[in-house]
């Protein structure tokens, strides 16, 4: 049950309100921006709230039970408020929102309505539009694991334990042929694939999947990406580069020496071999099979 302050309560109870919305986004690196739909900004629990952000609301609906209750905020970009190269980096997956109802009169006058948290987001014609999910919306995620032949676990983190210390390098950008084509300099240690399926991550938080990784003669080397990067790099900036996995088991073998941390079902049957039929040429005599 919510619990209205007495002081907006009198308000709310009065003739006329001078109410509106205000949202307070956290991201998950700790930066906390506030948003309003009022016309000039507000300041209250230590949070600003600007008004130049665009901020506007769909209507919501509010429901009993544990379904998971969604709405939208749209917006435009702003060096104020929301810049598109953040949004672009991810900076704002899974941030929390929360929505006041405000006394815009007196500020301190204001209520938490509720909590949600940022899900999908439209980017077009310098606008967003960002979906709003009910904490609800975690009850309806994958729990355990699911048996597959392949690994499951991030190359490096806690279940695959192998270190990243000889799997990681940091170069420079030579030339941006286009946005997912890089020429760049300092990985002539390492032969060409080594980076193939890893990650280039940039100091600002730029980052993009390797799909290809390919060495040239003269030392410089070649890194194709899987999608193209936001926005243009320019020659002698920085990144880490890891090198990736396909998540098999012979690449976790042969390549990193870790298969007694492999992290798939290697031995379960696919499903050509479940509908398959004895032919005389396999042997089924129960014997493991590997990828």
């Amino acid at each position: 049950m919510r619990t209205i302050p007495p002081a907006l309560k009198t308000h709310l109870g009065g003739e006329a309100t001078t109410t509106c919305h205000c949202w307070r986004v956290t991201r998950r690196d700790g930066v906390v921006i506030g948003f309003t739909d009022h016309d000039r900004d507000l300041v209250f629990d230590g949070t600003a709230f600007l008004a130049a952000s665009g901020f506007s609301a769909s209507e919501s609906e509010q429901a009993t039970g544990l379904g998971a209750d969604a709405d939208e905020v749209a917006g435009g970009f702003s060096n104020a408020a929301i810049d598109e190269k953040d949004l672009a980096a991810g900076r704002y997956d899974g941030a929390r929102v929360e929505l006041f109802l405000v006394n815009w009169a007196e500020p301190q006058e204001h209520m938490l309505l509720n909590i949600r948290e940022i899900g999908e987001v439209v980017r077009a014609g310098g606008q967003f539009r960002a979906e709003l999910r009910s904490l609800a919306h975690r009850l309806n995620r994958p729990q355990g694991r699911l048996y597959n032949r392949r690994c499951d676990a991030k190359l490096g983190d806690g279940r695959c334990r192998v270190p990243l210390a000889g799997l990681r390098d940091e170069g420079l950008v030579v030339e941006m042929i286009d946005r997912s084509r890089l020429l760049v300099s300092g990985l002539a240690d390492f032969a060409g694939g080594f980076f193939r399926l890893g990650n280039i991550l940039f100091s600002d938080g730029l980052s993009a999947e390797i799909e290809r990784h390919e060495r040239r003669a003269d030392g410089v080397a070649l890194l194709s990406l899987w999608l193209p990067l936001e926005e243009d790099v320019e020659p002698g900036r920085a990144f880490t580069v890891t090198a990736g996995c396909d998540k098999t088991f012979g690449m976790c073998r042969e390549r990193f020496a870790n298969q007694a941390n492999f992290r798939g079902f290697p031995h379960v049957p696919g499903a050509d071999f479940a509908y398959s039929y004895a032919d005389g040429e396999r042997v089924h005599d129960g014997s493991p099979i590997f990828e």
